[in-house]
């Protein structure tokens, strides 16, 4: 499961999102599709339900959006956005 983790502030910027985490100090711009996942995860999801949904929004196949996707929840995780459990 993919969950956010920590406390950033938001603004929406139209096609993008720009995160900032005021404890850490710590800015985070996002693209459509990043912003999108961001809100995806505002409740804990699997990738696969979160891919479900990303090849219907953005016409992309699902083992493209699966690696896609797992690489961006990697750099969530290392910007402390997010964190994944398995299981």
């Amino acid at each position: 499961m993919i969950r956010r983790s920590g406390e950033w502030l938001t603004n929406d910027l139209g096609d993008a999102l720009m995160m900032m985490n005021i404890d850490r100090g710590t800015y985070v711009g996002m693209n459509a599709v990043g912003a999108r996942i961001w809100e995806l995860i505002e409740a804990p999801r699997d990738i696969g339900d979160l891919c479900d949904d990303l090849v219907v929004e953005f016409d992309i196949d699902a083992a493209t959006c699966r690696n896609d996707v797992e690489i961006f929840v990697q750099k969530l995780e290392q910007h402390g956005l997010a964190s994944v459990t398995h299981g």
